[in-house]
C-alpha cells in the first residue's frame, strides 16, 4: 500500500509540483492545505501517514502545525519543507517532534527520500543540514528554549503579520481580552514594547518570512 500524505503550502503552483513529483514516485496525496489551520484540521480528518508542512505558512507556521499534529495524530510523521539551514531552527523542530527536515533548494531530489525514510521510523534531515545538531540535540546540550508558550508564539505570528487584536481574536476563538493579554505577555517575556519589535523577533525565530 502506497504511503499517504497531507501536503501543506500556501501556493498552489508549488503544491502541485510536490503533488506530482510525489504521485509519480508512486506515493498517494489524500489531502491538500493552504494554511497551518487547515493542515491541523485535516490531519484529524484523514490521519495520513506523513504530514508534508512548508515552514513559512499564514495563520499557523509549519512548525506550530507540526506540533499540533503531532499531538492530535501520534502515528502521523511529520517533515518541515523550510528555506532555514541554521541549527536553532532545525534544533526546534527535531524538538517539537518533527522528524524530516528537508530544505526546499533541495526538495525536488530530498523529498521522496524523505517521506520514505520518516515512514519508516527514522529521522530524515537534507545534506546540507548541520548533523551536529542532532548529535547536541541527543547529547542534550540544547540551546536556549523559547521563552514563549505555543499559544504565545501562534500570537506573535499574527500580530507580525499584521492582524489586528479583534482579527486574532477571531481566528483563535478566543476573546478580545484575552488576544490582548496574549499580547501584553509577549511583550513583558520578551521585553519588546512596539509592534515593529516583535515583527523583527517573529522573523529571526522563522515564525515569517521577511
Amino acid at each position: 500500500m502506497s504511503i499517504q500524505i497531507l501536503l501543506a503550502d500556501d501556493h498552489p503552483i508549488v503544491r502541485e509540483g510536490f503533488k506530482t513529483l510525489l504521485e509519480r514516485e508512486g506515493l498517494r496525496v489524500i489531502g491538500e492545505a493552504s494554511d497551518g489551520h487547515e493542515a491541523v484540521r485535516l490531519a484529524r480528518t484523514l490521519h495520513p501517514d506523513v504530514a508534508v508542512l512548508d515552514l513559512s505558512m499564514p495563520l499557523l507556521n509549519g512548525l506550530q502545525a507540526a506540533q499540533e499534529i503531532v499531538t492530535a495524530c501520534p502515528r502521523t510523521r511529520t517533515i518541515l519543507l523550510t528555506m532555514y539551514t541554521e541549527d536553532h531552527y532545525v534544533l526546534e523542530a527535531i524538538r517539537a517532534g518533527v522528524r524530516g527536515y528537508v530544505v526546499k533548494r533541495q526538495a525536488v531530489t530530498d523529498l521522496v527520500q524523505a517521506i520514505r525514510e520518516v515512514a519508516n521510523g527514522a529521522i530524515y534531515l537534507s545534506p546540507s543540514v548541520s548533523q551536529a545538531v542532532v548529535q547536541a540535540y541527543l547529547g542534550k546540550t540544547d540551546l536556549p528554549p523559547d521563552p514563549l508558550s505555543s499559544r504565545e508564539r501562534q500570537v506573535l505570528q499574527l500580530v507580525a503579520e499584521g492582524k489586528t487584536t479583534k482579527e486574532i481574536a477571531e481566528l483563535l476563538g478566543v476573546s478580545i481580552k484575552t488576544a490582548e493579554s496574549h499580547r501584553t505577555h509577549i511583550m513583558e517575556k520578551l521585553d519588546i514594547h512596539e509592534t515593529a519589535g516583535l515583527v523583527r523577533y517573529a522573523i529571526r525565530r522563522g515564525l515569517i518570512q521577511p
